[in-house]
C-alpha cells in the first residue's frame, strides 16, 4: 500500500491524491473503490451530476475503512444554487452517500442566474447544519473566487479546477495559497492526452516511472491536490505511488513549459468567463 501525502489547509488534512469517479458507476465503481482503498487512497470525489453517490457510499462502507480515515468531496450542480435548492441538494447527497457529513461540499460550477451572495450564504448554512465539514468552490476564475472569498468570511477550503501541464493556472493557484486554500486539480493528466507527449515520456523513462506518475508527481511537488480517474486496479495503484521519487527543478520547469493558450479541455456552455 502506498498512502498519499496530505496537504494541511486551515487545520484540515486533505490527501493529495484522490480517486475521481466521473463516468464510473455500478460494479465498475465499486471495484475501483476497493482497489483504491487497498492501494492507500483516502480521498474520493463525486457529485450529484455523476449519479453515483449511492454506489460510492455503499462501496466505501463495504471497504471497512473507518469513516474518520477518509475524505469525501461532493458538489452542488449549477442549476441548484438558489438557497433552498442548494440545501436540498446537499441534504440529498448526504443521504445517498450514507456516510454522514461530507468532508468538502463544493459549488460545482458558478451560475449567472443566481446571485453569488445567496449561493455562498446557503453554502455556509449547509455547513452550519452539519451537512458538510468544509465548503469550497469549483471552476471559479479569479474575479469570482475573490468575491466568493469575501462573501464567505474567508471560510472556503478549496477551489477545484481543471489543471495539468498544458493549462496555466498559476494566478489562481497563487491566490489560493495567499488565502490558505487548497487548489484541487481535476483532469490532472489532461484526460489522458498528455500520456503520449514525448517530453513527458522521456522524463518517465529517466525515472523508471509511467507518464501518469510523472505528471501526478508534478502536481504533488507544487502542493496541489490531484484527483485522477481510473477504473483499472493497476493504474489506480500506480497513480498513488508517487511519493518515493522527486522531479528536479529543471524537469518541473519543462513540464510547466507545456502550457498552451488552447490547453483547456473542459469549457461547457455554462462555463464562466475564464481568466
Amino acid at each position: 500500500m502506498m498512502p498519499a501525502t496530505c496537504l494541511s489547509v486551515k487545520g484540515v488534512s486533505i490527501p493529495q491524491i484522490g480517486l475521481g469517479t466521473w463516468q464510473l458507476d455500478g460494479d465498475l465503481l465499486a471495484r475501483a473503490v476497493h482497489a483504491a482503498a487497498e492501494a492507500g487512497y483516502r480521498h474520493f470525489d463525486t457529485a450529484p451530476r455523476y449519479e453515483n453517490e449511492a454506489v460510492l457510499g455503499a462501496a466505501l462502507r463495504d471497504t471497512g475503512l473507518d469513516r474518520g480515515s477518509y475524505f469525501v468531496t461532493t458538489k452542488v450542480w449549477y442549476t441548484e444554487l438558489s438557497a433552498s435548492a442548494l440545501l436540498r441538494s446537499a441534504r440529498a447527497s448526504v443521504e445517498r452517500l450514507g456516510i454522514g457529513p461530507v468532508d468538502l461540499l463544493l459549488i460545482h460550477w458558478p451560475s449567472a442566474d443566481v446571485c453569488l451572495e445567496e449561493t455562498i450564504e446557503a453554502l455556509c448554512e449547509a455547513r452550519r447544519r452539519g451537512l458538510a465539514r468544509n465548503i469550497g468552490v469549483s471552476n471559479f476564475p479569479l474575479p469570482l473566487l475573490e468575491k466568493a472569498i469575501a462573501l464567505s468570511g474567508r471560510s472556503l477550503l478549496a477551489n477545484q479546477c481543471e489543471y495539468h501541464p498544458r493549462l496555466d493556472q498559476s494566478a489562481l493557484i497563487q491566490r489560493c495559497r495567499r488565502e490558505g486554500m487548497a487548489f484541487i486539480a481535476y483532469a490532472p493528466i489532461g484526460s489522458g492526452r498528455l500520456l503520449e507527449d514525448p517530453m513527458v515520456n522521456a522524463i518517465a523513462r529517466s525515472h523508471g516511472r509511467s507518464p501518469a506518475q510523472i505528471i501526478l508527481r508534478w502536481h504533488v511537488q507544487q502542493g496541489i491536490v490531484a484527483i485522477p480517474r481510473s477504473s483499472r486496479p493497476q493504474r489506480i495503484a500506480e497513480n498513488i505511488a508517487v511519493t518515493d521519487f522527486a522531479l528536479s527543478d529543471a524537469e518541473m520547469a519543462r513540464l510547466h513549459a507545456l502550457a498552451s493558450p488552447d490547453g483547456r479541455i473542459f469549457d461547457p456552455e455554462w462555463a464562466p468567463a475564464w481568466d
